[in-house]
Order: structure tokens, then C-alpha cells, then sequence
């Protein structure tokens, strides 16, 4: 299992801003800068995070970015659906798989695997906060 470039980078860039939470915005290039990520991808990368409601921004000389809740409000599982839609996928458990599995659940010895794997991973990545990070 592998996590996207995006799902990385976007998680790097919104704990950067929360290590600097409650001082103000701060632009991406700053955070651009402090993460070694391309700012032409941290542009691309910081807007679902806003759409998501995880991010504030401000234009203009001292605009910038603002995590929208406390760092230990927000889960790395919250930034990761928000970057990709889902944690992890696997289409022999998932309910809203466009390709289900063609083996049925009683059939398939691995199913409890995925789904444990699923269920764990979940749990970790939602139990860990911004401010666990930070």
C-alpha cells in the first residue's frame, strides 16, 4: 500500500501550518520552503484542503494560510479523505467500490484481511492529530 504524492505532501504542508497555529497566516511559500515541496504543487494541493473546511485563506501583503480548527481538532485521517476522498480502498470491502468484488463474502478468505486492514488503518490515522505531530 502506498500513499499519493498528493496525501504526503499535503500532510507535511498542513502540519507546517499548524506548528504555527494561532500566529497569523502564513504563505505557502514559506511553507513551500520550510517542507521542500514545489510551490506550483502546494498551490494544487492546498485547495481541497480548503474546500474540505481545514483551511482558511487570506489575500493580500500579509495574507497567507490558517489551519480553520485547533491542531488537535483535525486528524491526519481529515486531511487524507480530504486530499484523495478516502484512507485506504479495497474493492472487496469497500461499499462505494464501482467494482465489487465477484467473489462473495463467504467465499473469500482474505475479505476479513482487507477488512481488518481497513478498519486499523482507519482507527490509527483518526486517532492522530495535527497536534500529536506537531
Amino acid at each position: 500500500m502506498k500513499f499519493s504524492a498528493k496525501e504526503q505532501y499535503g500532510l507535511r504542508a498542513i502540519v507546517e501550518l499548524a506548528r504555527h497555529y494561532g500566529a497569523g497566516p502564513v504563505s505557502l511559500s514559506l511553507v513551500a520552503q520550510a517542507q521542500a515541496i514545489s510551490l506550483a504543487y502546494l498551490e494544487q494541493v492546498v485547495v481541497p484542503l480548503r474546500e474540505a473546511g481545514l483551511l482558511d485563506s487570506t489575500r493580500g501583503a500579509n495574507g497567507g494560510y490558517v489551519l480553520a480548527r485547533s491542531p488537535d481538532a483535525v486528524t491526519v485521517g481529515d486531511v487524507l479523505r480530504a486530499l484523495d476522498g478516502a484512507i485506504v480502498s479495497f474493492a472487496c470491502v469497500s461499499d462505494a467500490s464501482n467494482s465489487p468484488c465477484r467473489r462473495g463474502e463467504g467465499t473469500c478468505a482474505a475479505r476479513q484481511v482487507w477488512e481488518k486492514v481497513q478498519d486499523r488503518l482507519g482507527e490509527a490515522l483518526d486517532s492522530t492529530t495535527l497536534a500529536d505531530l506537531c
